[in-house]
């Protein structure tokens, strides 16, 4: 019950689970064949008196198609069809008895209704109707032909093959819409597993969120009492608890935006604006009280809020990747427009000017003065540059990331500036 595919027609009943099931449509049919083949023969001869070599060739043609149809059945019933037709008229021109069924013997009404039933189980609506017209229309019109006169055994041909078509029809649309419903409960099934990994996740998430946040408020509250509760505090230590407390607040802020909507379904966060270019020297000066000099060259072009959100994270992650792997080593950050030079064809530039333009943010840090006598931070993801070359490549851009021979390392990360350039 399998429709064909396009080019690699299937067998009837060929998307069966069980073997025999998937065997029966060619048992049948050669069981058809091999039975209706000499009976035709013998028939159309001995009892209709038709000549021996048209009785074989009829039968060869009303008998052989079966085991196509198998495959084939609409080709099969053209050949089957047109054999009928010509055997009725083959047999207007001998004398037969009266009681004799005209103009399709019985033979060929049993192997006409196993070929409907294929076509049934195989072709779409339309074609079924169209069959049945062609074959009342046949009907009837050697009915006007008849030699004896017609009558209502004259139309089993058209009731016997109607009643096959609509069974095979209705078998059909049934296994089609069962094959439906096991995909859809199969669709249903993978959208529920994937909605409580969802879940899970979230609820990981919240959890992780509750955990960090809790320690990130401890840090936030000691640090922001740390002057009040230790007198003699140096006022540049005084200013490091408070890079530190700002630090912890802004990292709890971006937690709660980033998590917010895991809350509630409905929530789009807070309105509150993305980090780009203007927030990468906070970023700089938090990195250089932490004990490594950082030198900085800001860039001061405007620039489209995904690139410039894409520089500020590239700039974040790699200035956290010193902090772990190389504390206190100097580090050069620097944020440059640059434009690629005149290709000599003359192109049209875009209406604002900056056809090509690319922001190039670098970020290098030489070794660092000490070996660290281990990590700082255990169990790292080492997702940092996967994370860097995925934000880079959402804008259009390339990235350029590695060790430096002296020991430093190196990201230099190209963004594209102009809207047709954004990917």
């Amino acid at each position: 019950m399998t429709p064909v595919e396009e080019g690699r027609p299937r067998a009837l009943l060929a998307g069966a689970s069980r073997r025999w099931v998937r065997m029966l449509p060619w048992a049948v049919a050669f069981v058809l064949c091999v039975v209706l083949l000499p009976t035709t023969i013998v028939v159309l001869t001995a009892d209709y008196g038709l000549n021996g070599g048209v009785a074989s060739a009829l039968a060869v043609a009303q008998s052989a198609p079966l085991l196509l149809a198998v495959v084939r059945p609409l080709h099969a019933w053209y050949v089957v069809f047109a054999a009928d037709v010509a055997g009725a008229l083959a047999l207007l021109g001998v004398d037969f008895e009266q009681r004799l069924l005209w103009p399709f013997p019985p033979m060929e009404l049993v192997g006409y209704v196993a070929l409907c039933l294929a076509l049934g189980l195989r072709e779409r609506r339309r074609t079924l109707v169209l069959v049945w017209l062609a074959t009342a229309g046949a009907n009837v019109g050697l009915g006007f032909a008849a030699p004896h006169g017609s009558g209502a055994k004259e139309l089993l041909f058209t009731i016997l093959g109607g009643v096959a078509l609509l069974l095979g029809g209705v078998l059909r649309e049934r296994s089609e819409v069962q094959r439906r419903l096991v995909e859809q409960e199969t669709i249903s099934e993978a959208e529920r597993g994937r909605r409580t990994l969802l879940e899970e996740r979230a609820r990981i998430a919240r959890e992780l969120h509750d955990v960090v946040a809790h320690h990130m408020s401890v840090i936030t509250v000691q640090a922001d009492t740390a002057e009040y509760r230790l007198a003699t505090l140096p006022p540049d230590v005084r200013e490091e608890f408070t890079s530190i407390a700002a630090t912890a607040r802004e990292s709890l802020g971006e937690m709660r935006r980033l998590l917010g909507v895991l809350r509630n379904e409905e929530a789009h966060g807070e309105l509150a604006p993305q980090p780009g270019l203007a927030q990468i020297g906070q970023l700089v000066e938090a990195t250089a009280r932490t004990g490594g000099p950082v030198d900085f060259t800001p860039c001061d072009a405007e620039v489209p809020e995904a690139v410039g959100l894409s520089a500020y994270r590239i700039v974040q992650e790699a200035l956290a990747n010193v902090v772990r792997h190389a504390p206190g080593a100097a580090t050069h950050v620097s944020l440059s427009v640059s434009r690629p030079a005149d290709d000599g064809q003359g192109g049209e530039q875009p209406a604002d000017g900056r056809g090509g333009e690319r922001l190039t943010v670098l970020v290098v840090n030489d070794p660092p003065p000490e070996p660290p006598a281990g990590p700082l931070e255990v169990g790292g993801t080492g997702h940092g540059l996967v994370g860097m070359r995925e934000r880079v490549r959402l804008v259009g851009g390339t990235l350029d990331a590695g060790p430096l021979p002296d020991g430093g390392f190196r990201i230099a990360a190209q963004l594209p500036l102009t809207e047709e350039d954004l990917t």
